[in-house]
């Protein structure tokens, strides 16, 4: 953290894309880059739920990110990232406290996130926070030709 500027959150807004995209590219194997991370897939995601885009900046310089997503029912957290300078300060924690506020707003009661296999730091950040490993299959399919 910078001395003069406090880091904030705020919104994303397409104007961060390059950033932000560059944030995941750096931040480790746990991101996964796909053709839904592209500028017009994550405009598409600004439509539905802007609010739920949270970038973290110093001094103007973004520095984190963290997006949910929510369908009514259940909530799903996406991308949450730190600048490897910025971990161990407590900004990952501030960006998840955050999104799950405004999940709960919207009448979230449950929510899911997604750890890459071999994540055990991760998985041990996520429970130092309240979250819990389920026993579960994830299965995927991609639908060719979505628009």
């Amino acid at each position: 953290m910078s001395g003069t500027v406090p880091v904030r959150l705020r919104e994303f807004t397409l104007d961060d894309y390059d950033a932000v995209y560059a944030l995941w590219q750096n931040a480790g194997a746990g991101i996964g880059i796909g053709r839904s991370d592209t500028r017009e897939e994550i405009a598409k995601k600004l439509r539905r739920d802007p609010d739920l885009f949270l970038v973290a900046t110093d001094g103007g310089k973004i520095v984190g990110t963290v997006i949910g997503g929510y369908d009514g029912r259940r909530g799903l957290v996406y991308h949450l990232a730190v600048e490897h300078a910025y971990r161990g300060r407590g900004f990952g924690k501030l960006l998840m406290r955050e999104i799950e506020r405004r999940l709960r707003a919207k009448g979230c009661l449950k929510c899911y996130l997604l750890v890459a296999e071999g994540g055990k730091a991760v998985i041990e950040f996520y429970r130092q926070i309240g979250w819990e490993v389920m026993p579960v299959t994830l299965m995927g399919k991609t639908l060719e030709g979505a628009s």
